[in-house]
């Protein structure tokens, strides 16, 4: 990490401007440790997790088309490239495309927040596809739905029986559930749940940016 963002962000956070609760134990952790990763890796992790089926810890190295999951009461911090993303527990992810470039997600189930460079990154979660190009995301992914935050940035949602749906957002304006029935998908206007402002101001810092919604340095006032 730049070490003059680095030490904006932990002003930040000794301030209490990220948030009114500020940074969660474990991403207090992922700023302190410190440099940006020099390598596409598992940059922090708590609690369990695996790459392609094998034991993973903090500095294993993750590259395109390998597959991640984390285990229960376990998150962990993955770079790849210049994308990076926080699993939440009982997620598994693969990261398709070439070496450390990203060019396709596939999220089988779990919660992930995600940060991705300007390039086209197709997101694939149950029978939904998102066609993004440097944005910010969260996603839910179980049986029955899928949940769709676009932080900041313009998507585009597809699937079966529905017309193409453009959603573009500054500050996460249009949370979707998105739902497959009788082999035709809906995307309904939801709440905002479970992910943070300061959470996407750490993943961005990791990769060397901040998000939009930060103009100059300067993280607004924010209930996210």
């Amino acid at each position: 990490m730049h070490d003059a963002m680095r030490r904006r962000i932990l002003m930040l956070a000794a301030s209490g401007a990220l948030g009114a609760g500020g940074l969660s134990g474990f991403m207090s952790r992922v700023l302190a440790s410190g440099d940006l990763p020099k390598t596409s890796q598992v940059h922090r992790l708590e609690g369990s997790a695996t790459v392609n089926g094998q034991a993973a810890k903090a500095g294993t190295p993750v590259k395109a088309g390998d597959r991640v999951a984390t285990g229960p009461s376990s998150q962990a911090v993955v770079v790849l490239g210049q994308d990076a993303f926080l699993l939440r527990e009982k997620t598994i992810v693969e990261m398709r495309g070439r070496e450390s470039t990203l060019t396709e997600l596939l999220i089988s189930t779990g919660k992930v927040l995600s940060v991705f460079s300007k390039k086209p990154v197709s997101i694939k979660a149950a029978t939904a596809t998102i066609g993004i190009r440097g944005t910010g995301a969260y996603l839910e992914v179980d049986d029955a739905d899928v949940y769709f935050c676009l932080c900041y940035g313009e998507a585009v949602l597809q699937g079966p029986g529905m017309a193409d749906k453009v959603v573009k957002t500054t500050h996460h304006e249009q949370p979707l559930l998105v739902r497959a029935g009788l082999g035709t998908m809906t995307a309904d206007a939801a709440g905002f749940r479970n992910h943070t402002d300061e959470e996407l101001v750490l993943l961005e810092s990791l990769v060397g940016r901040e998000p939009p919604f930060m103009k100059g340095g300067v993280y607004p006032a924010s209930k996210y």
